[in-house]
């Protein structure tokens, strides 16, 4: 299961290969796609794609274009399945609030019965 920080890491690179299987991507381009309320450095990306590179998300090879570090990200089939892992995250949490809501109606419910028969 991915943070919340490698989730929006994630969410940026599948962006930016956008449906390809791999692409050639700068760290401004990835920096420039997320949220700036978190503040990611240089230094915190590369950890954060170590980290998915370790999970089994993609490959990545650093090289340089013209001075300028750049990252070869491959996608894995982790990486392809990104977006319908997080759709299938998002449902799970619903089916749970749905769930909580169902039983605290039922207890409430319940709770009138019991009051009614021995209140």
């Amino acid at each position: 299961m991915l943070n919340r920080y490698e989730s929006e890491v994630m969410a940026a690179i599948y962006s930016l290969c956008d449906g390809e299987e791999s692409c050639l991507v700068s760290p401004l381009d990835i920096l420039s796609i997320l949220p700036a309320k978190h503040k990611f450095s240089p230094e915190k990306l590369d950890e954060i794609l170590n980290a998915l590179k370790c999970d089994g998300y993609f490959d990545v090879i650093h090289s340089e274009r013209k001075g300028e570090k750049m990252y070869v990200i491959h996608l894995k089939e982790s990486g392809f399945a990104f977006k319908r892992e997080a759709k299938q995250r998002q449902r799970d949490v619903g089916f749970k609030i749905f769930l909580a809501f169902v039983g605290a109606l039922a207890t409430f419910i319940f709770g009138l019965i019991l009051k009614g028969i021995f209140g």
